[in-house]
């Protein structure tokens, strides 16, 4: 105000309010160009509070900004956007047909498990998700207040139906994915499974990394007023998760462009589900 109002110069204002003469000229030198990229970074960490900083450059680099990931991260650490990590475990039992398989092509193996939530009233619900370990894809979810060993042998179908079958399946030691019906039908399907160490999550980092993700940036953001809204919210982020999210592991690509680069055809179609869900309502032997 001193300066425009030419009661003043520079170094006498300066030297008034305490400051170097250096920040009074590099805020002057500050582009447009440079202010409007820095409020760019600022309204892409609010939309997406729970990316990183290479994340949000590789969003930035698919609008059309040449920008570099440190000079984002410094950005945000002035303004206080840094992104707290926090880790959780799980537990686990079971004899597999594969072990330590690392995927090396889509639909080599698969990975499924359960997490749990809540409505507003209270009501809690487990969500079963299936993952692509290769491309990162989100293939499958389903939700309800219970899922049983048929309702895993059925949503593993369906998604099987879409993608094609993998060839191994890894999964910790709960009920439902260690039932006779399951391990009886997988084998029929003819594929794999692998199943953890017991009291070993990190033998299934994948699922666990990704389950990571879909609390933080979904779960923990949303208020369901019941399962149905939870359904259609979780099934807007399972889009946005393959379509638009970058995924560092793949060089910050999105899963679905991952696997359109990565697989030089469509992958096969399996055949329409069969009556074998229905046989399997039959059985006894459904936990043991």
């Amino acid at each position: 105000m001193v300066i425009e109002e030419g009661r003043g110069g520079k170094a006498a204002a300066c030297r008034a309010l305490g400051l170097c003469r250096g920040s009074f000229y590099a805020g002057s030198r500050a582009s447009l160009e440079s202010r409007r990229l820095r409020k760019e970074i600022i309204d892409l960490s609010h939309e997406h509070p729970r990316y990183g900083y290479r994340r949000i450059t590789a969003l930035l680099r698919k609008a059309g900004w040449e920008v570099n990931a440190k000079r984002v991260q410094r950005v945000r650490r002035e303004e206080g956007l840094q992104v707290s990590r926090k880790l959780r475990k799980m537990r686990r039992s079971g004899t597999s047909t594969a072990q330590r398989q690392r995927a090396s092509h889509a639909n080599h193996v698969w990975s499924w498990d359960f997490v749990e939530d809540q409505t507003e009233n209270g009501g809690r619900f487990r969500m079963l998700t299936i993952l692509d370990e290769y491309t990162r894809e989100w293939l499958h979810f389903h939700l309800d207040h219970s899922i049983c060993a048929v309702d895993v042998i059925r949503e593993l179908e369906k998604a099987m139906a879409i993608y094609g079958s993998p060839e191994h399946i890894r999964s910790d030691n709960g009920p439902e994915f260690i039932a006779y019906a399951v391990q009886d039908w997988l084998q029929e399907k003819k594929v794999g499974t692998i199943y953890i160490t017991p009291g070993s999550p990190w033998e299934n980092g994948h699922i666990e990394s990704f389950h990571g993700k879909i609390q933080d940036e979904c779960l923990k953001r949303e208020i369901f007023g019941n399962r149905a809204e939870a359904r259609v919210v979780i099934g807007t982020y399972r889009c946005e998760y393959n379509q638009q999210r970058p995924h560092s592991s793949l060089g910050y690509q999105t899963p679905e462009e991952f696997a359109a680069r990565a697989l030089p055809a469509l992958r096969p179609t399996a055949s329409a589900p069969s009556e074998h869900v229905n046989n399997i309502n039959q059985r006894t032997d459904l936990y043991f």
